[in-house]
């Protein structure tokens, strides 16, 4: 399994005199250290002594000498190998500025060579144009390594092409990080005595003693010849550097099997990986939930089912997918690809090929938070030939269902997939889609919500209790009942620092100060009479509503929330012909009375919608 682990020095690994090249591999991921991971190997580098250790790195070499070797495929260690790259380069640069402070002509002699052994250690001597790393394609890495050594610091001057906003992503910021901690340290003044000393002094000395513990510094280099051992092995290793999520782990599983029945190339069965990533774009949280709702609902055929494994985790993820794709990995893939086709018209609502009927319905499924039905959606979707009628009716029911559990938090979370599971193995042995079996089942649950229950959890604190039901609820209201708005308005839009452009509102303003202008209206002046009304219903339905201008509402008057306008005139306060605004635009005052009235309506309107 393994051709050599041997302990080498960071100088070893980038010996002048080998042309070797580290190249890291289109399937590995991209280059995502980050301040917290190049301070601590700047620190750990300086604060320790000569010979420290620093980890491990797996790469394939397919030869029996490693340090012969002209290439070799970088499997593990990318990480660290990549920011040690540019910490040579910063170094190399800042002593670069630091040759016209010597004076002395031997030691301006030896300095000089240092840095061409450090420019060695970056290229290849004897091809100055190969460069020693060589970085993956993933998120332009590559783009910008060559950006950074041809036009951020003219290493290879004029080599290569400009990379647009390179300086916004991690390559130019791990540079710049080595080399701003470089520049925190001043030169030793000439004039200054010879007792002259300075905590941030870095002077020339300083300069070759870090560059002395850096190519003294040991990484354990394990070689393996094949991808297979180089997998199992970048499982078991990877303890230093950033985690690998399942969905790494298991991608690795696919290519190392597909490798080993000779499926195409490594790189072919790469790129269809990709495809499938985007179309679950590219996002860990949703990539790991497809894959168990892949399992949940297709665990009743025999190719997909798993001995033992009822419902597919967390933490059994990993397990059942080695276990499926050792049974047969690219018939596993075609499918696994093909749900997530269908997966990605559910997480993207708006696709193009969605109706826009269907848009609206998940876009409500997806505010409401409920992900967790897509494994149904998915397995009805992909099974059974329906109309759009048909997949509408099915959404809303669920929105509904959703509405129902967010508020009075039955069935709990934890009975959802089991729900879900089940449901979809009475629709695998009947092969018979039919909408009221989904209904009768979710309501002859236990957990199941009453309607007692629900409209008693509508009429407390509700705000206080669940804020995203909330704004659900008080959007549902103004979606269904606005007819007279003459332009639509997207009220779950948000702004470029990603949140919500219209707000919840509280009417009679939240807070321990009350002003003064609302405790004469709503507490006749009696500051305690006021506080005991707002502990009551500040937080119920019938106090709140949207606004896109909360800041600025917050804890004016009534009358001039009502009346607030914009620059240009318009309103924005009460009046501003929202429908949930009715019962507010033309009242002078707004009393406990009000509140409790526009709470009991706003509670029919939503009987109306869950009916």
């Amino acid at each position: 399994m393994i051709n050599s682990a041997n302990a080498r020095s960071i100088s070893d690994l980038y010996n002048t005199e080998k042309d070797i090249i580290y190249f890291i591999p289109k399937y590995q991921r991209e280059y995502v250290w980050n301040k917290n991971n190049w301070e601590a190997l700047f620190d750990d580098i300086w604060d320790n002594d000569e010979n420290h250790f620093l980890g491990s790195i797996i790469c394939i070499n397919k030869k029996t000498d490693s340090i012969e070797n002209d290439r070799l495929e970088l499997i593990d260690g990318q990480q660290r190998m990549t920011t040690l790259f540019l910490f040579f380069l910063a170094i190399q640069q800042h002593m670069s500025k630091l040759k016209d402070s010597i004076e002395d002509e031997e030691e301006l002699l030896e300095f000089n060579s240092e840095l061409l052994n450090l420019k060695y250690k970056l290229i290849l001597k004897s091809d100055k144009k190969s460069i020693r790393l060589e970085p993956s394609y993933a998120a332009r890495n590559k783009e910008d390594f060559e950006h950074l050594l041809s036009h951020e610091t003219n290493f290879l001057k004029g080599r290569f092409k400009w990379s647009d906003n390179a300086g916004n992503r991690r390559i130019l910021k791990a540079y710049r990080y080595f080399s701003n901690r470089l520049a925190e340290y001043k030169l030793k003044p000439k004039d200054a005595d010879e007792d002259y000393k300075d905590e941030y002094v870095y002077d020339v000395e300083m300069t070759k003693q870090l560059l002395k513990k850096i190519n003294s510094a040991i990484l354990v280099k394990i070689e393996v010849s094949n991808h297979s051992d180089a997998f199992t092995l970048f499982e078991t290793l990877n303890t230093r550097g950033v985690p690998l999520s399942p969905i790494d782990i298991i991608k690795n599983a696919f290519l190392n099997e597909s490798e080993k029945r000779q499926k195409d190339s490594i790189d072919a069965n790469f790129e269809k990986w990709t495809l499938l990533n985007n179309n679950l774009l590219d996002d860990y949280k949703i990539q790991d939930r497809f894959l168990r709702h892949f399992y949940n609902a297709y665990k009743n055929e025999k190719s997909v089912e798993v001995r033992g494994k009822t419902r597919a985790t967390r933490s059994n993820l990993i397990l059942i997918y080695d276990t499926l794709i050792k049974k047969d990995p690219n018939t596993f893939f075609n499918k696994l690809y093909k749900s997530s086709e269908t997966y990605n018209k559910l997480i993207i609502p708006n696709h193009e090929e969605n109706s826009k009927e269907i848009t609206s319905t998940l876009k409500d499924l997806q505010n409401i938070g409920g992900a967790t039905s897509y494994q149904l959606l998915m397995y009805v979707f992909e099974n059974f030939d329906l109309d759009d009628e048909s997949k509408i009716e099915l959404i809303e029911y669920l929105v509904k269902f959703f509405l129902r559990r967010s508020i009075t938090d039955l069935p709990p979370t934890r009975d959802l997939d089991k729900i879900f599971i089940e449901i979809i193995k009475e629709f695998h042995e009947s092969k018979d889609y039919n909408l009221n079996k989904i209904k009768h089942h979710i309501q002859m649950e236990s957990s199941y919500a009453t309607d007692e229950l629900f409209f008693e959890k509508l009429k407390g604190d509700l705000y206080e209790e669940n804020t995203g039901a909330t704004r659900f609820i008080l959007c549902k209201v103004e979606e269904l009942n606005n007819k007279t708005r003459e332009t639509y308005t997207d009220l779950w839009a948000r702004d470029d620092k990603n949140r919500f452009i219209w707000t919840i509102e509280h009417i009679f303003p939240q807070g321990n100060n009350i002003p003064q202008d609302w405790i004469n209206m709503i507490g006749d002046g009696d500051k305690k009479r006021a506080k005991k009304i707002q502990e009551e219903c500040v937080h119920t339905l019938g106090n709140l509503t949207l606004t896109g201008y909360n800041s600025q509402l917050s804890n004016l008057s009534f009358v001039k929330k009502r009346d607030r306008t914009n620059k240009n005139g318009s309103y924005v306060g009460y009046r501003n012909g929202m429908f949930l605004n009715e019962d507010l635009k033309d009242k002078s005052n707004w009393l406990k009375n009000d509140i409790d009235s526009r709470g009991d309506k706003i509670i029919d309107l939503i009987k109306q919608y869950i009916d």
